[in-house]
């Protein structure tokens, strides 16, 4: 009998794609409310995380895939975001340094290591045509390079055609 087949992995980006930069809430900057009404940042927190909608938690965790965040925060992204969205500490993609200049987006091939033949999303607000072709080239699973617009972040749009994806690749 063969193992059953990885679970896909679901690199996910921070800015742009969680953090919208073209919208601001209606929650005034350093004032998140939860589900209850009740604050749900202080004072202090970074900037723009009262654009965060917290339901996207939610939606996240739904999802039928391991969620790996794939951002210049960092671990930064599992001590400010990961509580605020709800979601446990998640595994964060270590990026090497590297002055690699070019058209392919400086994530790309890491997230393909990082990947090691597992099917897999990019959620992003950078990728382009030639990360989608490198990436058919050079990694042998399904994958889905998915474009999110900066400015609103992620919308129902994008998860449907998230799940969507997730389920045929299941």
């Amino acid at each position: 009998m063969s193992a059953p087949a990885p679970r896909p992995l679901l690199f996910l980006d921070v800015d742009g794609t969680l953090i919208p930069f073209g919208t601001s809430t209606a929650a005034p900057p350093g004032m998140s409310h939860d589900s209850t009404g009740a604050a749900a940042l202080p004072a202090d927190a970074h900037p723009l995380l009262h654009r965060v909608d917290p339901e996207h938690g939610r939606r996240l965790r739904a999802l039928p895939c391991d969620l790996v965040w794939a951002t210049t925060w960092m671990n930064d992204a599992n001590d400010m975001l990961a509580p605020l969205l709800g979601l446990p500490p998640l595994p964060v993609v270590d990026w090497p340094d590297s002055d690699e200049v070019g058209i392919l987006h400086w994530k790309t091939r890491g997230l393909v290591e990082w990947a090691q033949g597992s099917p897999f999303v990019w959620v992003d607000d950078e990728i382009s045509y030639t990360d989608q072709e490198w990436v058919s080239t050079h990694h042998q699973a399904p994958a889905l390079l998915h474009r999110v617009d900066q400015r609103r972040g992620l919308t129902e749009r994008d998860f449907t055609v998230i799940e969507g994806w997730l389920m045929q690749a299941r």
